[in-house]
């Protein structure tokens, strides 16, 4: 893999502007103020973009790869979408002098691959509609669940390593850097299975579905071993589901950057199809398994897109559990006060005003100042996650009003 001097000057010349933003001073105040948060005493809520339509975002070319080799062009695309935030829709993001780069890691499957039909209403946009095959029938369909074993790459590893660094050398520090596993059973069976098939089967065949999670399980818990004891784990994430993880509680004594250990680090987790269960069934197909993965870890994010509000007891189960998501679909009074200064709200603002035909920042204000009023009148500890955006109309100035409106509401 051979780098050209053209492609060499593009990105040393991105690398050295984003160097000059990591050495602002703002940057370790935002960072404080995010241990803050994520150690329970708040200075003030927080506000975090990501999981963008950056197909739409393009602005005077700031977004367009000019790079030739594959390598070069990815490396490219993170460091202008880095550039581009900073002076477009900043928030409190924090701009380090480090170029994460990923390790070569193989093989991790469960032993199932899904067959879906999708369905694209827009073709340049990779968010797409799925309709999942349902393979997990009979009894003896369960035995195709199987953690099939993990692997380093060590050449490919040494050879991207060696790029990264003749690349980076005086401007960014390189960080290979390996994975943030996360516990998401539920949203895998159901690409396996397709929802209906799931939901209908926890009435009709419980011990089927008991008997599916843990044989799952098992085989994530046998992954996150291959994982430490490989040392392919990552550390130092900015980063855990799309909130700041800064912190000043990881890692734990004995720490080892070359082999980091999960109590070392994040995790995060969620069961989205449960959104249309129980809490007693939340309770009994979800937690009872998902417990043993979160003792695992040094700090937990626990939910997505479902509704949470109404599990916040069965949540106090988790162990290490520090963020909880509440998601469009809440109750935020009933949130705030359920969760109240024992762990961070991590509010998701419902992103669909930005597909409206007019733009009505008015409406993501009052949605915001609810939020903020009920987490004060509960003493919730608040940071502010927009997410899940699959478009702004091609008006990216939408998104930068809206970074504008909520960061001059939390400060």
């Amino acid at each position: 893999m051979s780098v050209t001097q053209h492609d060499k000057d593009i990105l040393r010349g991105l690398a050295w502007q984003v160097a000059e933003i990591a050495a602002l001073p703002v940057q370790q105040e935002t960072l404080s103020l995010w241990k803050s948060l994520n150690g329970l005493k708040p200075v003030r809520p927080m506000v975090m973009i990501d999981q963008i339509p950056w197909h739409e975002m393009e602005v005077s070319d700031e977004l367009t790869p000019q790079s030739e080799a594959p390598f070069c062009r990815g490396i490219e695309t993170t460091l202008r979408r880095t550039l581009y935030a900073w002076q477009h829709m900043r928030a409190d993001m924090v701009v380090e002098p480090v170029i994460d780069v990923p390790k070569t890691i193989c093989g991790g499957g469960y032993g199932i691959q899904e067959v879906e039909r999708i369905a694209i209403s827009d073709p340049r946009n990779d968010i797409v509609g799925h309709f999942y095959e349902d393979q997990l029938r009979t009894e003896e369909d369960i035995q195709k669940i199987r953690y099939q074993g993990i692997y380093l790459d060590e050449r490919a590893t040494a050879e991207t390593e060696e790029k990264a660094r003749e690349l980076f050398d005086g401007i960014l520090a390189v960080r290979m850097q390996g994975l943030m596993p996360w516990f998401a059973a539920w949203d895998i069976i159901v690409t396996w299975r397709g929802a209906q098939a799931v939901l209908l089967d926890l009435a009709d065949r419980p011990a089927f579905m008991h008997r599916i999670m843990s044989r799952l399980t098992d085989a994530y818990l046998a992954r996150l071993d291959d994982l430490e004891e490989k040392g392919l784990l990552g550390y130092g994430h900015g980063r855990v589901h799309c909130t700041g993880a800064y912190t000043d509680e990881l890692p734990a004594p004995g720490y080892d950057p070359r082999r980091p250990r999960a109590k070392d680090i994040w995790t995060y987790g969620m069961a989205q199809i449960f959104s249309s269960v129980s809490p007693a069934m939340y309770d009994e197909f979800e937690i009872a398994y998902a417990v043993k993965w979160y003792e695992r870890f040094g700090l937990v994010y626990y939910g997505c897109c479902e509704p949470l509000h109404t599990k916040i007891n069965i949540i106090r189960k988790i162990p290490h559990v520090r963020k909880i998501s509440m998601s469009p679909w809440v109750d935020v009074e009933k949130g705030a006060e359920r969760i109240g200064s024992d762990f961070v709200f991590s509010r998701k603002p419902n992103p669909a005003p930005f597909a409206y035909d007019a733009w009505q920042p008015a409406i993501m204000e009052r949605d915001l100042r609810v939020t903020l009023e009920a987490c004060a009148r509960y003493g919730c500890p608040l940071e502010i996650i927009l997410k899940d955006i699959s478009t702004v109309r091609y008006q990216p100035q939408r998104l930068w009003e809206w970074a504008e409106i909520a960061m001059r509401l939390v400060r």
